[in-house]
């Protein structure tokens, strides 16, 4: 595996009773490049994501997150961490401006409000609405500050789970280009989504798993859409066929 990587999976194995859920996965991810993980439920996806968080122990391999062993110390793994789940949890009955200062205090990070609302800003939070009850909110406004939280903390890499669901093509093209940003100032970054044209547009890398095993890894900047949706259907149905060149 690559010695620079941020996010790496070795050989990882995970288990729930007597079932594998992940078969020896090899994975991954170093700063500055987006790594889209596709398949359907139960594929894996978000199991990744939880043995990088150390949420799920491995049984063999190891989930490392920026050399940090997540299954034996999981809370250093998770302070390089930023993660965005697929309904970003934040306090309705504060604003968006206040959900910020507030997880950031909690990392021992003090915020002005200045320094809060440029963040916010930056994300592309519209300024009347940074002080808004986050319970009026949409699904892409707590998804930017959720990145603006990630980026007041300097973490190292960002896990997002099925970001794009829900939004509309407006909402998904725009947090399409945060993700960028956030490549772009070296974040290393691991997506687990459905969203096929989402993936192509953001990621460097392209794995595709079906039940637990990564079967399909592709450079993004080679495969077009229409290529990329019948691997990830052939793989669906387990029909695994050589792809077209």
């Amino acid at each position: 595996m690559r010695s620079d990587a941020v996010l790496e999976a070795r050989a990882l194995t995970i288990r729930r009773g007597d079932r594998v859920t992940l078969h020896a996965l090899d994975l991954a991810v170093p700063a500055g490049q987006v790594y889209a993980l596709l398949g359907g439920n139960g594929a894996g996806k978000t199991t990744t994501l939880n043995a990088l968080l150390g949420f799920v122990p491995a049984a063999s391999g190891q989930a490392l997150v920026a050399g940090v062993d997540a299954s034996r110390q999981p809370e250093l793994a998770r302070a390089h961490l930023a993660y965005l789940p697929e309904n970003v949890a934040l306090y309705p009955y504060l604003s968006g401006v206040e959900n910020l200062r507030y997880f950031c205090m909690l990392s021992d990070i003090a915020l002005s409000l200045a320094q809060a609302r440029a963040l916010l800003s930056a994300t592309g939070l519209a300024e009347d609405a940074q002080s808004l009850r986050v319970q009026t909110y949409s699904k892409g406004m707590r998804q930017k500050v959720g990145l603006a939280i990630a980026k007041a903390r300097q973490a190292r890499a960002m896990l997002l789970d099925e970001p794009t669901s829900g939004l509309d093509p407006a909402a998904a093209n725009e947090f399409a280009q945060s993700v960028l940003q956030a490549k772009r100032t070296g974040m290393a970054v691991l997506m687990a989504t459905h969203d096929l044209f989402n993936a192509i547009q953001v990621a460097d890398r392209i794995g595709i798993l079906r039940e637990g095993r990564l079967v399909v890894e592709l450079n993004a900047r080679d495969v077009e859409h229409a290529q990329l949706e019948r691997i990830y259907l052939q793989h669906a149905r387990g029909v695994l066929e050589a792809p077209a060149p």
